[in-house]
């Protein structure tokens, strides 16, 4: 062939299939793998995923993390992912300068008897892990008996205090805490109060429920980090807030 043909000679094009581009839309200029965009919007949507949870998503966020943590990034947003726990969760980015960051997530406070129940579930899964039991699981029962016993003498309103328990119950049954269903009488614990709880956070909580009254009407005062639960900039209150992250998506 000719240095002209060279020239002339212009080899075909052919068009990107749907799995190069990522394309799933007309218009989509979009550079995640389905999966991945898939394990993304599950992460903003709930306060932590995990193997558990969200077998699917959570191996897609494993695989395809270093894009996911970019995405979330452009959001003011970073991914706290522990592939030995097996969990993942997003938490408000914070500036390195006086800079407020604009944020998406909103900082929800647990009540009083969630924040006892918190506690308890976060001491029954610890001592679980040190007896080499990797799975906590905890009874309804147990967890109404535990609530009971945190109330001072005054409280004599028992069917209002039921109230309060279920409603804590149900709370964590949602956020994922509890994994199974809200009217069931046993659950397993979800690893993920291990990042959500760590122990120096425990001790904090620990000494504030034993000189606090549970009385259901006053929310808590800690803070949880992030899970999405999203925690927004909350600044840190003098009695520690215990609080979950939630989306504009979920809300």
């Amino acid at each position: 062939m000719s240095s002209a043909d060279d020239l002339a000679f212009v080899p075909p094009w052919n068009e990107p299939s749907e799995q190069t581009s990522h394309a799933l839309f007309a218009g989509d200029e979009g550079g995640l793998d389905p999966a991945a965009r898939r394990a993304l919007v599950v992460l903003l949507k709930n306060p932590f995923i995990s193997r558990q949870s969200h077998p699917q998503e959570f191996k897609s966020l494993v695989k395809f993390a270093a894009p996911i943590r970019s995405r979330l990034n452009d959001m003011f947003l970073n991914l706290t992912l522990d592939t030995e726990r097996e969990v993942a969760f997003k938490s408000q980015a914070q500036p390195e300068t006086s800079e407020r960051f604009p944020t998406l997530l909103h900082a929800t406070e647990w009540t009083r008897e969630e924040t006892v129940l918190l506690v308890y579930l976060r001491a029954q899964a610890h001592a679980a892990a040190a007896s080499g039991d990797p799975r906590t699981y905890v009874e309804r029962d147990d967890l109404m008996e535990h609530l009971a016993g945190m109330r001072p003498p005054t409280a004599t309103n028992q069917s209002r205090d039921a109230g309060h328990t279920q409603r804590a119950i149900e709370s964590l049954v949602s956020a994922g805490v509890l994994v199974g269903r809200k009217d069931a009488d046993r659950w397993e614990v979800a690893r993920a109060i291990e990042l959500l709880l760590p122990l120096e956070t425990l001790q904090t909580l620990l000494a504030w429920v034993r000189s606090s009254a549970v009385d259901g009407d006053t929310p808590a005062t800690p803070i949880l980090p992030g899970a999405p639960p999203s925690i927004g900039e909350v600044p840190a209150p003098p009695v520690p807030t215990v609080t979950y992250d939630e989306s504009d998506t979920l809300l």
